[in-house]
């Protein structure tokens, strides 16, 4: 293998920074993801219980008002008070994407982002009403930040057991068919099978992999139990669980007097060291960081080394910064909007001022919309299979149009009039990676504005 620092940059990161060095060696990039984590600190996103307990709980303050007192005042408080909580809430997140970027823009621990991306996509969960509609970054700062050079199975199980995974895959409304619950009101909703599947199916074990219907059944009678309150978070209520043991893959969980969220985690532990999974993991990182169809031999030893060390993920990470085909594929992914406009926004390196909502409105208070135009509305992604990984949804002429129009328009609204000389900047955020061609009509354009534009649309700032 042949280390290079730039392409670790394009490959494994958001790209080359003006300000930032890229890494010297694989040594230095897993130095930096092991260690503290910096950019957090630096910019800080709030987590999911901070969310809950301000802004869902004084919903739930506001509900409560309303069933109790049964006035038009607690009625128009109501809808008054989830105006301003949901304005409240949707700053949040627009905030968070700034920070987001500003992360992406300034960290010399670029890999870290992007497994934080990746993961969070790989646990696909948003809200689907109210002010938990803007609590996915909340979520990704508690759930998934925390474990992407721990453990799968930890990240799994916080995932899993997360409010928003509960909500999202309606987990809250399952109850055992012979749960005492079930048994007492036959009319409550019955066994919910949406997170066992998507367990099984999406985050373990993947699409054909070794399970059945009836595991399915089985892993979601294990999970009645498991829900989400406001005021508590994620909870285990024993009247909504079913008695006696399931058995998933042939082992047997639970079926003791005192169900518990132990026996939950025990299965999840299972599945994640499963095999079906060291393949499933080792195939979805090779596509997302080397290309839609990767090296063979990459692969296997991905999943070699998941199996190996039961599924630690800083020996994953590493096995595959290690592997030659790393280094030997071509740039050929596209990056996705959001993931091309973090390489701009760390290739121009703003003021990180301007990536608040009231530092730069003409900005991040647009890019929601330019986002969606470009094909992926922020933290709004179709099902919770999470955004597409193959190029050609992404190679859309209305995307690929959206992105060449906002490239024109990025570099003033992230530095005003002082614009860098298109000459300079495309061998500092390319190198060699710049063709003859490209640096020519760099520097032919007839404005910075134009000759940056040039360089920010050009396939080699559009692939990783």
């Amino acid at each position: 293998m042949r280390f290079d620092p730039q392409l670790a940059e394009f490959r494994f990161g958001y790209g080359l920074s003006p300000d930032v060095a890229p890494p010297a060696s694989v040594d230095a990039m897993m130095t930096r993801l092991t260690g503290p984590d910096r950019m957090a600190q630096r910019f800080p996103i709030e987590g999911f219980d901070q969310f809950r307990i301000q802004l869902m709980g004084a919903a739930q303050d506001l509900r409560d008002r309303r069933r109790k007192e049964r006035t038009p005042e607690a009625n128009t408080a109501l809808i008054e008070g989830m105006k301003e909580l949901r304005k409240t809430a949707r700053m949040g997140k627009i905030e968070a994407m700034g920070r987001h970027l500003a992360r992406r823009s300034r960290t010399d621990d670029a890999l870290r982002e992007r497994l934080v991306a990746f993961w969070a996509d790989h646990f696909t969960a948003r809200g689907k009403a109210g002010v938990e509609k803007f609590a996915s970054s909340a979520h990704v700062e508690s759930t998934i930040r925390p474990h992407v050079a721990g453990r799968f199975e930890d990240m799994l199980i916080a995932s899993t057991t997360s409010p928003l995974m509960i909500t999202y895959l309606d987990q809250q409304q399952s109850v055992g068919p012979n749960s005492p619950r079930a048994l007492k009101t036959p009319k409550d909703d019955g066994l919910n099978e949406n997170l066992a599947r998507e367990v099984m199916e999406l985050h373990t074990l993947g699409v054909g992999g070794p399970y059945t219907q009836d595991d399915v059944r089985q892993l979601a009678e294990l999970l009645t139990g498991l829900t989400f309150e406001i005021r508590n978070g994620t909870k285990f209520r024993k009247d909504y669980a079913e008695p006696g043991a399931e058995t998933v893959l042939g082992r047997s969980y639970g079926g003791t007097d005192d169900p518990n969220l132990r026996d939950i985690h025990a299965a999840l532990r299972d599945l994640a060291r499963h095999p079906a999974t060291a393949r499933h993991i080792a195939h979805k990182l090779a596509v997302h960081f080397v290309a839609d169809a990767p090296d063979q031999d990459l692969v296997d030893r991905l999943a070699a080394r998941f199996e190996e060390t039961g599924g630690d993920l800083a020996a994953v990470t590493r096995a595959l910064l290690e592997h030659p085909a790393s280094w030997a594929a071509p740039m050929g992914n596209i990056r996705p909007p959001f993931a091309y406009v973090s390489t701009v926004v760390r290739a121009l390196a703003p003021d990180p001022a301007r990536l608040h909502p009231d530092g730069a409105k003409p900005f991040i208070r647009q890019l929601e919309a330019n986002l969606s135009r470009m094909g992926q509305p922020y933290e709004e992604p179709n099902g919770p299979d999470g955004w597409p990984e193959s190029d050609a949804a992404w190679l859309t002429p209305q995307g690929i149009a959206a992105r060449l129009q906002w490239a024109l328009i990025a570099p003033r609204q992230l530095l005003g009039d002082d614009l860098p000389d298109p000459r300079d900047f495309v061998l500092k955020t390319l190198g060699p990676r710049a063709d003859e061609r490209l640096k020519f009509a760099a520097g032919a354009a007839e404005s910075r504005r134009d000759g940056l534009g040039v360089i920010l649309a050009s396939p080699a700032f559009q692939r990783s």
